[in-house]
């Protein structure tokens, strides 16, 4: 994960800012995972997991053309102005780095994105991620090359940093965000996504983006 000014605080117990969100982390499908669950009383369970980083994000967020980039602050984003199209996000395992854009669209309809770095992830553990993906709805995979860290989990508006594959705070992370009808911008909305190509998706560009790119909503 990079950042670059964003909104952000980092915390290990739940710790609110003025003016951010809090910041924390999560981990895998076992009795003690099911506790983190939302629920009415416990809206974001993930402010229990270590190391997650919570970013307040502006609400009304706009579509931008195929053309547009936007100025994430964070590589991988976590939210934000995104394209009209989401990837698709039914359990699917990108081979190839996508528009970092599409992928945002499916955090609004309340995917988590496990993004790699593939030169410090090995084939092993990426088939130990591409399992805790694999056909569940809610969630895609895709590579993102260059992160400071080898692994980074998102929902929106929350980020994982991590450096190991068997990390428990993966599943938590997953039980507490996915489809969270309390931190989902789009409840309700589908993953699917026909027209998207899965196997040849929009590209991920890895460089900055210049000064005619979206800003972030303040």
């Amino acid at each position: 994960m990079r950042s670059s000014g964003a909104c952000v605080v980092m915390v290990v117990a739940a710790i609110s800012a003025a003016g951010c969100a809090t910041d924390t982390v999560v981990g895998q499908a076992t009795a003690a995972v099911d506790s983190f669950a939302p629920t009415e009383e416990n809206q974001d369970p993930s402010i229990r997991i270590p190391g997650v980083v919570i970013t307040e994000i502006a609400p009304g967020q706009q579509h931008v053309l195929r053309t547009q980039r936007v100025a994430y602050p964070t590589i991988p984003a976590v939210g934000g102005p995104h394209d009209s199209q989401w990837a698709a996000c039914t359990g699917v395992v990108y081979a190839k780095a996508l528009r970092t854009e599409n992928a945002v669209h499916s955090l609004e309809h309340g995917a988590v994105w496990i993004a790699y770095d593939p030169a410090k992830v090995s084939a092993q553990d990426q088939a130990t991620l591409s399992a805790r993906v694999t056909d569940r709805q809610y969630t895609l995979m895709s590579p993102v090359p260059d992160m400071d860290h080898p692994i980074s989990l998102q929902s929106w508006g929350h980020q994982l940093p991590l450096d190991s594959a068997d990390d428990e705070r993966i599943d938590q992370f997953i039980v507490a965000l996915r489809e969270n009808p309390y931190t989902t911008p789009e409840v309700g909305a589908t993953c699917s996504s026909p027209l998207f190509d899965r196997n040849d998706p929009p590209p991920y560009d890895p460089t900055p983006p210049g000064p005619d790119a979206v800003p972030m909503p303040r």
